[in-house]
């Protein structure tokens, strides 16, 4: 049994200075359940306890080749040398474009933002901007960051299908109700549904939002059928179609989703694994949608291109680009689907998988959800129940069913670890649930 004792006793200080005594709502997992981390090296993380885990949650997936690696240091440790901001750029501005308008047929513009949710805060702004309209439609389930216009979710949770639509509410208190007005949603996977929303509000609609393999909620993919019959509709309504890559950009292939699924956006949105842990974003798209920012939309920030995280992206790139690290990785998502199956299968637990080998959810159901409704249908409970026990063996997965699992290029040392930590993990769980029976 893990000891947990240094964490506890950190936050009964650190609830005093900070609101859950963390940065950020996510990283709260409960008064006696909250880790607090010392180091991180290649797929493993070893919290203030000493407790090393094998690590799948990966700060939501911004790991993409190991934490700590020497590679990628050293180019933000040169990045350091130019000195910190100045507001004014550096040459390593257009070297970086440069490499994700290659990597990226999409990308023809590149503004660079710190993080995620200000990237596609900039994406919605500059689509407003073209299109002359101020609401955007999202996608149910998906995830765009945490700023107003996005924090609105269908309850699919406390809905029964029979009463009709889920209500919507806001993801959390002050959130203005009037944003609701400019928010509309559509299920993934049905292009009819998609239709009716455009066919109706058209006229009010200038962005449609969408993560084609949905990063917070269980990886659920879009098919290729959709995305192409959403890119078409996206045309005949004139609507800009921007599709959030934060997640899945440079980590299911080079060209990220848009090379997966043959679709090109007009707008897209990276972050997470560019940088390899370092904090940089992009905003990117069609020229004639982007030349929108400068001469129409105001875009900037103090810490926007450092040099370290620009350095860092550089080297994180470069890798992606001309090596076989995204093939490793897809080779470890691979072979742990089928190491974990196999444990599943010799116990007669009917599962599945979302998403991609490089970001994936485990289902425990007998076919994928195609949508966030039908991930109700999941047995997320019993995920739910062992998530807890994969955190006792040294497995680290986010404790919301909801949550994918990230593969990183060191994961291909820790398979077999993994697996028979996971079979440990299943057995605890099976066995409580029967004793609670």
């Amino acid at each position: 049994m893990r000891s947990l004792a240094r964490s506890n006793l950190h936050f009964k200080k650190a609830i005093n200075k900070l609101p859950l005594g963390v940065s950020s709502n996510f990283r709260y997992w409960g008064d006696d359940a909250t880790i607090y981390i010392r180091r991180g090296k290649g797929g493993r993380i070893w919290d203030i306890d000493d407790n090393e885990y094998i690590d799948y949650r990966l700060g939501y997936g911004p790991i993409i080749l190991g934490y700590g690696d020497d590679r990628v240091d050293q180019a933000a440790r040169d990045g350091m040398n130019v000195g910190g901001v100045f507001a004014l750029s550096t040459e390593m501005e257009y070297k970086v474009a440069t490499r994700i308008s290659k990597m990226v047929p999409a990308a023809e513009l590149v503004r660079f933002s710190n993080s995620g949710t200000e990237a596609v805060m900039a994406a919605l702004r500059i689509a407003r901007a073209y299109s002359g309209r101020d609401n955007h439609l999202v996608v149910e389930g998906g995830y765009h960051g945490v700023f107003s216009e996005v924090m609105w979710q269908a309850d699919v949770e406390g809905w029964v299908p029979a009463d009709g639509q889920p209500e919507f509410r806001p993801y959390g208190e002050g959130v203005p109700a009037i944003s609701r007005k400019l928010f509309h949603t559509t299920p993934l996977n049905d292009a009819n549904a998609l239709e009716d929303v455009l066919r109706q509000h058209h006229e009010k609609i200038g962005a449609f939002l969408i993560e084609p393999i949905m990063g917070n909620c269980c990886a659920i993919r879009a098919t290729e059928q959709y995305m192409r019959d959403a890119r078409a509709l996206c045309d005949r309504y004139d609507v800009v179609m921007i599709i959030d890559e934060v997640k899945t950009g440079f980590r299911v292939a080079r060209g990220g989703v848009q090379e997966l699924f043959g679709v090109k956006a007009d707008l897209c949105t990276f972050a997470k694994a560019m940088g390899n842990g370092y904090p940089i974003a992009v905003v990117a798209g069609r020229e004639d949608i982007m030349r929108r920012v400068g001469n129409a939309v105001v875009h900037g920030g103090t810490f926007t291109a450092h040099p370290v995280a620009l350095a860092a992206a550089d080297k994180t790139l470069e890798i992606l680009d001309e090596t076989d690290a995204l093939q490793t990785l897809k080779n470890h998502g691979e072979a742990l689907r089928a190491g974990l199956s196999r444990i599943l299968k010799a116990r007669s637990i009917e599962h599945c998988y979302t998403g991609h080998p490089a970001i994936q959810g485990l289902i425990f159901s007998p076919k994928p959800p195609q949508n966030y409704r039908e991930w109700k249908n999941s047995d997320y409970d019993f995920y739910d129940a062992l998530a807890p026990e994969l955190h006792e063996q040294g497995i680290l997965v986010e404790p919301d069913s909801r949550e994918p699992w990230f593969m990183c290029e060191s994961h291909k040392d820790c398979l077999e670890d993994t697996l028979q930590r996971f079979e440990r993990a299943l057995d605890i769980t099976l066995e409580k649930e029967s004793n609670a029976v």
